[in-house]
C-alpha cells in the first residue's frame, strides 16, 4: 500500500517541478515585452546635432557634427537589434503600444546608454 502512494507522490513532485520550470523559463520570458521610445531618442539627438551645427563657426566643426550624425544613424539600428538579446524579450516601439501592461519594461534608457557607450 505504501509503494503506490510513494510513486504517486514522486510523480506529482516531478510533474510540478517540470511545470514550474516550463513556466519560469518558457512562458514568462515570452510574455515580457520591452518598449522603446525611438522617437524621443531621435528627437533628442536631432536637437543636439542642430545645436552643434548652429554653434559651429568653421567648416571643420560642421563636418565633425555631420560625422557624428552619420555615426548615430548607423549605431541606432545596431543598438535596436541588440536590445532583444539584452533583455530576453520582445521589443516594440512605444508608439505602437495602446496601453501599459505589468509585463512591459521601458528599454529607452538602455538604448540611450548603448548609443552613448558606442561613441
Amino acid at each position: 500500500m505504501r509503494a503506490p502512494v510513494i510513486h504517486v507522490a514522486i510523480s506529482v513532485a516531478v510533474m510540478s517541478l517540470g511545470l514550474l520550470a516550463y513556466d519560469r523559463f518558457v512562458v514568462r520570458p515570452s510574455r515580457l515585452i520591452g518598449v522603446v521610445d525611438v522617437g524621443a531618442v531621435y528627437r533628442s539627438k536631432e536637437s543636439q546635432f542642430a545645436q552643434m551645427l548652429s554653434r559651429s563657426t568653421t567648416d571643420q566643426e560642421r563636418d565633425q557634427a555631420m560625422q557624428q550624425a552619420t555615426r548615430f544613424s548607423r549605431q541606432l539600428p545596431e543598438a535596436l537589434d541588440e536590445l532583444p538579446q539584452a533583455c530576453g524579450c520582445l521589443v516594440v516601439v512605444k508608439s505602437a503600444v495602446a496601453g501599459l501592461a505589468p509585463n512591459m519594461i521601458d528599454l529607452t534608457p538602455m538604448l540611450v546608454r548603448k548609443l552613448e557607450s558606442a561613441k
